[in-house]
């Protein structure tokens, strides 16, 4: 993998992150927001002129836990370097990441971008700001617990492979999760992981996992003893830690992972 780009915070912030920050009924005023733009009609069918428009009501309504404008150069870096066919995220939230992301993909040639969102409202307004876009031929939003999704995509064959998988859902869920794709062979030798806020607010679980030799994780998973995720100890990961900032100018950071071998 080529160096990535260490993006410089530019430019208007968005609002101050409140203590009640999501799911607060902003999500549909976003939606109200973006559809009722004196710019609408013009809007239509562009990705980046839709991503303009959240990041607008980001600056001068309310925060959005979104990745943002900086941080996400360096998945699109990433994505024209990758050129994944099939790219899944977990977490949603209002679709600003699957609309940024999405849009690439397409442009690098990829067929299938998967958006995974646990909140169906967030879905929905995903969903809504996706086909806005003009994306809903590459999109896929799915709802429901993320666990519950990718063994039932894997069940049904939908996915056989992730080329490059997005994780910025629950902290807590980034290590279970990426060892559930590893159990299902969802991942291997190829695939790329691109997670978000490993520094606001943090990941070390996460950070250990792919930073670990597979002599580490074979140690770690026989000290455990326990009959849960095994994930696949075998998979050799080289890891690195790109920083950034998010859309409100508070420092954080990617942590992007390569599988190289099993």
């Amino acid at each position: 993998m080529g160096k990535l780009q260490k993006n410089g915070f530019q430019g208007e912030a968005y609002q101050p992150q409140e203590e009640v920050f999501f799911n607060d009924g902003r999500e549909i005023a976003l939606l109200h927001y973006v559809y009722s733009h004196p710019e609408l009609e013009n809007m239509r069918g562009h990705p980046q002129k839709i991503l303009d428009a959240i990041d607008e009501y980001g600056r001068t309504k309310k925060y959005l836990m979104n990745i943002g404008e900086y941080k996400s150069k360096t998945v699109l870096d990433l994505i024209r370097e990758v050129k994944p066919q099939t790219m899944v995220e977990i977490g949603a939230y209002v679709g600003y990441s699957a609309i940024a992301f999405a849009s690439a993909v397409k442009d690098a040639g990829g067929r299938r971008y998967y958006s995974l969102e646990h909140n169906p409202e967030f879905g929905a307004v995903t969903t809504m700001l996706v086909d806005l876009a003009g994306l809903s031929d590459i999109v896929k939003v799915v709802i429901g617990s993320s666990s519950d999704t990718l063994r039932r995509l894997a069940k049904n064959r939908e996915i056989d492979h992730i080329d490059l998988l997005f994780l910025d859902h629950q902290k807590p869920l980034y290590t279970p999760d990426l060892m559930l794709c590893e159990e299902l062979g969802l991942v291997g030798p190829g695939s790329v992981y691109a997670a978000d806020n490993v520094v606001k607010p943090g990941n070390p679980p996460y950070l250990e996992y792919v930073r670990s030799t597979v002599a580490q994780k074979k140690k770690r998973f026989a000290a455990l003893g326990h009959d849960g995720l095994k994930g696949n100890p075998n998979l050799v990961y080289k890891s690195e830690f790109v920083e950034g900032w998010e859309p409100s100018g508070v420092p954080d950071a990617l942590e992007i992972t390569t599988c190289v071998e099993s």
